[in-house]
């Protein structure tokens, strides 16, 4: 009975017939105001530079005509700090009886959030915040709706690096080869891209050379991937290497830059580890 008397009184304010102010007061009656909320936040295309971040919001429409979207004002901030954000188009359509799905995605650079992005990746979340109101337009007129959301998200953090026991291929008195396994631990809950990762390569406190992983490509979450570096040491040039290659068991130390999206983030670690045959 409603959705009849709904339909004929869009039918009548749509041509002209309008004949009172009780006709227009009985579409209001009839007319249910449509509700919109907050749905959720998205995380997507992470890397340790930066990140798209959408909220998502539900417009539902309980009426038996549909709506469109009219108006659009959104604002998005993190860490206090506003960044560029998209928003659904202006015209978009609510069907009768049914819902629509509005997602409002910016992206975000972590250098422009903070002045050192290896303390902001250091954080386990991020405070993100969403303000403005859109605008619907109905047979009564443009219904606004605030909006309004606060909230956090995850932080991509770096890979954990680990060494695995080192292995000599090759020695002689005048050297050795070694090939030596590098851990790569995704600890982030979503894909993060690692470009690679390089740097100087030091055993038993001596620089024997400059390694690099190549592209490691998507490391899944929680996903782990192990890469061998091969390196040649000259135990004239690199006496405490030698001494530790010999003695099986040593210092390893890697210091370079892990690249992840458009930049790259500085690394610095060492292990004690037994070198095997």
């Amino acid at each position: 009975m409603r959705r009849t008397l709904l339909l004929a009184l869009v039918f009548g304010l749509a041509t002209g017939i309008t004949g009172c102010a009780a006709l227009r007061n009985l579409f209001n009656t009839a007319f249910k105001k449509p509700q919109f909320r907050f749905k959720t936040v998205n995380l997507k295309n992470a890397s340790l530079t930066g990140a798209s971040i959408e909220t998502v919001w539900t417009l539902d429409n309980p009426n038996p005509i549909g709506l469109s979207l009219a108006e659009l004002d959104y604002n998005f901030f993190v860490e206090d700090k506003q960044v560029v954000a998209g928003a659904p188009r202006r015209g978009l359509q609510i069907p009768a009886d049914g819902r629509a799905e509005l997602v409002f995605p910016a992206n975000v650079k972590f250098q422009d959030l903070v002045p050192a992005v290896g303390v902001f990746l250091n954080q386990d979340t991020a405070r993100y915040r969403a303000e403005g109101h859109i605008g619907v337009k109905t047979p009564i007129g443009v219904l606004k709706f605030p909006i309004r959301k606060e909230g956090v998200f995850e932080v991509p953090k770096v890979p954990q690096l680990a060494f695995e026991p080192p292995r000599i291929t090759h020695i002689d008195l005048s050297g050795a080869t070694v090939e030596i396994p590098l851990r790569v631990t995704n600890r982030n809950s979503f894909p993060l891209p690692v470009g690679g990762i390089a740097g100087n390569l030091s055993i038993g406190g001596a620089k024997v050379g400059t390694v690099s992983t190549g592209n490691l490509g998507l490391l899944q979450g929680k996903g782990t991937q192990t890469v061998s570096l091969p390196v040649k040491v000259n135990f004239a040039s690199a006496l405490q290497a030698a001494n530790a290659i010999r003695q099986g068991r040593g210092t390893l130390a890697l210091t370079g830059n892990l690249t992840s999206g458009n930049g790259s983030i500085p690394i610095s670690f060492s292990e004690v580890e037994n070198f095997i045959r």
